[in-house]
């Protein structure tokens, strides 16, 4: 048995060596260590102070209780179902998400390379584009739902309307009844306005008859524009507006810098000639010396166009007429039968109120007109139209198109499906029905309650970081809280779509006939030309929002930042980035970032997220364009 000895002390004392003899050993210099057995010696415990005892009491009964929460845990924990999401969508989106980073490189030094890395090195740019974003995707993916809707004629459609968009469709798709008539239903139309120089005899007397009937009939804007939208200091009432327009190119820039836009302008004039000859031109070097003058008339509207920087305060280009005060601003055209015939059947007077927003331009352009020859005016108006509608004829036409589109843009729309361009000329013209369509096949409830939660989230972060901003005085903060409260949620889809009975009703007065393609839309643009008419004087319907266009169903207020393209910068309202006001700062959120948040939570709500993600929030239906609020006391926790 061992022993633990104990040390005794160590001493100098003569007594004590002496009596030691014997017991010990004694070292030279008289020092003695003595060993003794521990037989006498007090315990640990007994030698411990009453402090000590209680600390290793409580240490021991602390260990132990913490001994058992461990157990507790990991039993509760180890019967608990795991919180992670591995179902099939979520899996497929999470690889998805995790696909698009590139994780070589540093997210502080590359931020939207980090991001975005991944997903541009896996999506280059597809032929016959001139930008590809993760939008684009997503609308690819949606055409080929809608696609797969419309053709499928066997499924019972709850309502006419539905039909109605399967029958434009068709007649879209039926190529071989389109090239078998070729020109010939424009060139009727264009007879049954009075005639084109360009192509045969016209109208000498009909002017103001002409320009009535292509801006009433056919969503044609020579000159200028009129239409009918929210008053933008009363918008509660609807009211005929009034604003510049008539170029053919997207800017007046390209008119007015003829040196740097050389190429540009002969493809354009090229185009213009290749157009008059296919509806009948017999000379081309008479057609080109005509379509000559309409281009340089196109010139002198774009030198009276007020350039877009000095249209941004509302408040100075806004100004409030009556329709009888109009004949003053232009006198060259006629205004009362105008617009009767515009906003039939609505009955007008002269004291019907008119926004104008180029009184300027309106002066200059009634000018223009009065010193402008009748025939280059007829051939401009009817130019307008061949322009607008010469996509809805046959093959030739849309080569030419392609042909300006790979001038101007540098892209050419290589072997683009002819279903395509079918899907979204009816998603543009009837979208609603076909809105209706899709949601029934795609869209999950839960998906748009999640998404109203989130909206109201946001809505009430920002409410209550107004009472903390500092910069902001009271007059301020009130008008931000009224404005935020005015916001209009537009999310997922405007119940009525999915009503028979109600959607039946914004298409009672449209047909449309699976055989005659142009018919179809020229009847559209009559048909929603008496839609908007309809709403003047009304309150804003903010369903339908003056249109029936279903191409975003939440469209949200672009910010001119980087975004996720395989190609270059975009233009400020195509812009996959989303303006937020960051504890009221202006911030841009790239749609990637809304993207990765959102997929898991729609993974879980839908069988489809990317359906229901951009059923929500990406790829259909437009109506109102709102600035969301967003500050850093949000908590997007829910989202995982």
């Amino acid at each position: 048995m061992f022993l633990m000895s104990t040390y005794r002390r160590a001493t100098l004392d003569e007594e004590d060596l002496v009596d030691s003899i014997g017991e010990g050993e004694v070292y030279p210099n008289g020092i003695q260590v003595n060993f003794r057995g521990s037989g006498n010696s007090r315990s640990c415990w007994t030698e411990r102070t009453h402090i000590e005892k209680r600390l290793l009491v409580l240490i021991v009964v602390l260990a132990l209780s913490l001994l058992a929460c461990v157990l507790a845990l990991g039993f509760q924990y180890r019967d608990r179902p795991s919180k992670s999401c591995l179902t099939e969508a979520c899996i497929s989106v999470t690889s998805s998400i995790l696909s698009s980073l590139d994780q070589s490189v540093s997210p502080c030094e590359d931020f939207f390379k980090y991001a975005c890395g991944g997903w541009m090195k896996g999506n280059p740019m597809p032929d016959g584009h001139s930008r590809w974003g993760t939008f684009n995707n997503l609308w690819e993916h949606n055409q080929a739902i809608m696609k797969h809707l419309l053709e499928n004629t066997t499924s019972n459609m709850s309502s006419e309307a539905e039909r109605k968009a399967q029958r434009y469709y068709q007649s879209c798709m039926n190529e071989t009844k389109i090239e078998e008539l070729k020109a010939k239903p424009l060139m009727e139309l264009i007879e049954k306005l009075g005639g084109w120089n360009i192509t045969g005899p016209w109208d000498k007397d009909n002017f103001n008859k002409t320009l009535q009937e292509v801006m009433a009939y056919y969503h044609t804007s020579p000159f200028f524009s009129v239409y009918v939208n929210a008053d933008s200091k009363n918008s509660n009432s609807n009211v005929i507006q009034v604003d510049q327009s008539g170029l053919g190119l997207p800017s007046r820039d390209y008119y007015l810098n003829k040196t740097e836009n050389e190429k540009v302008l002969t493809g354009y004039l090229n185009y213009m000639v290749r157009l008059g000859m296919l509806l009948g031109g017999a000379d081309e070097e008479a057609t080109r010396q005509q379509m000559q003058q309409i281009l340089d008339f196109e010139t002198a509207l774009a030198n009276i166009t007020i350039p877009q920087e000095k249209r941004r305060d509302e408040e100075v280009i806004y100004h409030k007429v009556t329709a009888g005060e109009l004949k003053n601003l232009a006198p060259a055209i006629n205004w009362m039968p105008f617009l009767t015939t515009v906003f039939y059947p609505v009955e007008l007077n002269e004291s019907e109120p008119v926004v104008v927003y180029a009184k300027e331009y309106l002066e200059q352009v009634s000018s223009l007109i009065q010193a402008t020859d009748r025939c280059l005016l007829n051939n401009y108006m009817i130019w307008n139209l061949v322009r607008k509608t010469s996509s809805f004829l046959d093959q030739r036409f849309q080569d030419a198109e392609e042909k300006l589109m790979e001038v101007m843009y540098g892209t050419k729309k290589t072997c683009l499906p002819r279903w395509k361009f079918c899907v979204s000329d009816t998603d543009n013209s009837l979208g609603f029905a076909l809105g209706a369509m899709f949601v029934k096949a795609t869209f999950a409830e839960d998906s748009k309650k999640i998404a109203e939660e989130m909206i109201t989230e946001i809505k009430t972060a920002f409410e209550e970081s107004l009472a903390t901003l500092q910069w902001m005085d009271e007059e301020t903060r009130k008008s931000a809280k009224e404005k935020a409260d005015a916001i209009y949620d537009m999310i997922g889809y405007p119940k009525f779509i999915l009503d028979p009975k109600e959607l039946d009703k914004v298409f009672h007065d449209y047909e449309a006939v699976s055989s005659l393609y142009f018919e179809n839309v020229m009847q559209f643009y009559n048909f929603s030309a008496r839609v908007a008419a309809d709403q003047l004087r009304k309150p804003p319907n903010r369903d339908q929002a003056l249109g029936t266009q279903l191409r975003s169903l939440f469209f949200i207020e672009w910010c001119p930042c980087g975004c996720c393209t395989s190609g270059g910068n975009v233009s400020r309202r195509r812009q996959s980035d989303i303006l937020l006001a960051v504890s009221g700062r202006a911030a841009c959120v790239h749609s990637s970032c809304l993207v990765a948040a959102l997929m898991p939570l729609l993974a879980r709500a839908s069988p489809d997220p990317l359906s229901s993600f951009s059923t929500i929030f990406g790829l259909r239906w437009s109506p109102l364009a709102v600035s969301l609020p967003i500050t850093k006391k949000l908590d997007f926790r829910y989202l995982g």
